[in-house]
């Protein structure tokens, strides 16, 4: 499964761990994620400012 990083705070979506807290369960399709979703850790405002780890799929 796929990762992205938050490119200011660091944080890392995993698709295999999901985000609990934000109401993803594990296995959740980072294509799942809403576009306006920010990051959880520091407000960065849209999923489309993560950047996808090596080996990752947009």
């Amino acid at each position: 499964m796929s990762q992205y990083r938050c490119p200011i705070c660091q944080y890392v979506y995993d698709e295999s761990t999901g985000a609990p807290r934000e109401g993803f369960p594990a296995g959740t399709a980072w294509s799942e994620v809403p576009d306006d979703w920010c990051c959880p850790d520091c407000g960065v405002r849209e999923k489309v400012d993560f950047e996808a780890l090596q080996g990752a799929e947009s």
